[in-house]
C-alpha cells in the first residue's frame, strides 16, 4: 500500500489498527502528517514489516490509558522498517491517568532511523495541553516485555533513547540489544525512568 499526505497535515494517521487481531500490514509507504501506523486499546497478534515511514510522527503504540476500564495490546511484531526525517521512531504512548490496560510482549527488530528526533520513545505522562484531564499524573497502564533489537542510523537530537514510565507502574522486561544511533559528531544519550530490564551489545 502507499498512504501519502502533507508532512503538516494535521491528525493524518496513515493506518490505525483498534480492537482488532491477526492484522499484517507488509511492504507499504506510508508519509503522512501524524502516525504513519498508530495502534489502539484491544489490538493483539499484529505484524508489521516492511515499512518505509517519513515524513510522519512514526509507528506508535497509543495513546492509550484514556479510560480507566481499556483493553490492552499485546503480540505485536514490527520488524524491517525505515524511518525518514519522522517525529519519532518506534514509540509507546499512554495518557497519565488510571487505567487497567497493559502493553506486552512487543517486538521492534531491525529497524533503520534516518535523522528521527525520537528513535526509541516510551512516554507514560502523556496529556497534551489537559492537565485537567490527568489530576493525578500517574499512567495505569503496564507495559512490560518489550524488546528493541538491532536498531541503528541518525538522530536529530542527542537523546536517543528516551524510557519515561510510569511511577505506580514501572515498565518491566525491557530488553535492549545491539543498538548503534548517532547524533552529528556528539556522544549520544539515554534517558530512563522508572524503566527496568537489561541493555546487551
Amino acid at each position: 500500500m502507499k498512504v501519502l499526505a502533507q508532512g503538516n497535515s494535521k491528525n493524518t494517521d496513515g493506518i490505525h489498527v483498534k480492537l482488532s487481531s491477526g492484522v499484517s500490514i507488509v511492504n507499504s509507504q506510508i508519509g503522512t502528517g501524524d502516525d504513519c501506523v498508530s495502534i489502539g486499546p484491544g489490538t493483539s497478534n499484529l505484524w508489521i514489516e516492511g515499512i518505509a515511514c517519513g515524513p510522519g510522527h512514526g509507528i506508535s503504540i497509543g495513546s492509550l490509558g484514556w479510560k480507566e476500564q481499556e483493553l490492552g495490546v499485546q503480540n505485536v511484531t514490527i520488524k524491517t522498517v525505515t524511518f525518514t526525517g519522522t517525529t519519532n521512531g518506534v514509540r509507546v504512548k499512554t495518557w497519565a491517568r488510571p487505567s487497567n490496560g497493559f502493553v506486552r510482549n512487543i517486538l521492534f527488530q531491525h529497524i533503520v532511523m534516518v535523522n528521527v528526533q525520537n528513535p526509541i520513545i516510551i512516554d507514560q505522562n502523556y496529556c497534551p495541553n489537559h492537565e485537567e484531564s490527568c489530576p493525578q499524573q500517574r499512567s495505569g497502564i503496564k507495559i512490560s516485555e518489550v524488546t528493541y533489537q538491532d536498531i541503528h542510523g541518525t538522530s536529530a537530537t542527542k537523546v536517543t533513547v528516551k524510557l519515561d514510565c510510569s511511577i505506580t507502574n514501572p515498565c518491566s522486561g525491557l530488553i535492549l540489544e545491539d543498538l548503534n544511533l548517532s547524533y552529528q559528531d556528539q556522544q549520544t544519550e539515554a534517558s530512563c525512568v522508572n524503566a527496568r530490564g537489561r541493555v546487551s551489545v
